[in-house]
């Protein structure tokens, strides 16, 4: 059977667990190789790592502070160093610290913009010179519905996944010349370890809002990393595709 990433090589940041994790498993089954990065190399990494080595593909896990640009680039050199290229870049990395704006200190609204935003920005830089010499690439950064229309208690998540989609559709205009795509994700509510904790009522409320009326899996967010890293959307750059069960419409 033909594999839709066969000798591409994927880097896939804060993929130890979760929806990261997904993508891996998805593009090592697709035949892709695949460096992952997460804050730290435990137990979840090597895990991961071992699984992804199991359908027969090059994978190794790094740790990486994503939010660090010095340290993004030494790993990213580092993977380079191992893996040759990188074909594809998915910014997964992210975190969330959930307060009305009124209690929101200084350090969570930081911490959630250098987390899910600067590292896009560290992370696309710091592979952007091999695509371009490439003349190929696809880039694909997880934004979230509540980037898309706001959510009560989530500002400085929600602007930081707003900023994502500013971001994938500028850089997109920018290295399109070069046969470089960049498209963002809009997942809504996916079941996860973060979201599997929330009490029984609250998620049968949640599902209740979703047209499909189900939470989403993981594997429904990896299967579009998927069609926007292989060649069946080789004339698809700039937009965002929400995940969401139609809750986002």
């Amino acid at each position: 059977m033909c594999k839709l990433l066969e000798g591409k090589t994927a880097v896939i940041t804060g993929a130890a667990r979760g929806i990261g994790k997904a993508i891996a498993i998805e593009y090592a089954k697709q035949g892709a190789n695949v460096a992952f990065t997460d804050l730290n190399y435990d137990d979840n990494a090597k895990a991961t790592e071992n699984e992804l080595k199991a359908f027969g593909v090059r994978a190794k896990a790094y740790a990486s502070n994503a939010a660090n640009y010095a340290d993004t680039e030494r790993v990213v050199g580092e993977i380079l160093a191992e893996f040759g290229t990188i074909d594809i870049l998915v910014n997964n990395a992210g975190i969330t610290k959930d307060t009305l704006l009124m209690k929101m200190t200084e350090e969570q609204w930081d911490a959630v913009i250098n987390v899910n935003l600067k590292s896009v920005f560290n992370f696309t830089k710091a592979v952007q010179g091999t695509m371009l010499k490439q003349r190929s690439g696809s880039v694909i950064n997880m934004s979230s519905v509540v980037g898309v229309s706001g959510n009560a208690g989530q500002i400085n998540y929600s602007a930081s996944k707003a900023g994502i989609l500013g971001f994938t559709k500028s850089f997109a205009k920018e290295v399109g010349s070069r046969n470089i795509r960049c498209n963002a994700i809009a997942p809504g509510f996916i079941i996860t370890e973060m979201t599997g904790q929330l009490p029984e009522d609250v998620r049968k409320a949640w599902a209740e809002k979703i047209p499909l009326k189900r939470g989403g899996t993981p594997e429904d967010v990896a299967n579009i990393c998927v069609f926007l890293a292989s060649d069946m959307s080789a004339y698809v750059t700039g937009q965002t595709i929400c995940v969401c069960g139609g809750m986002n419409m």
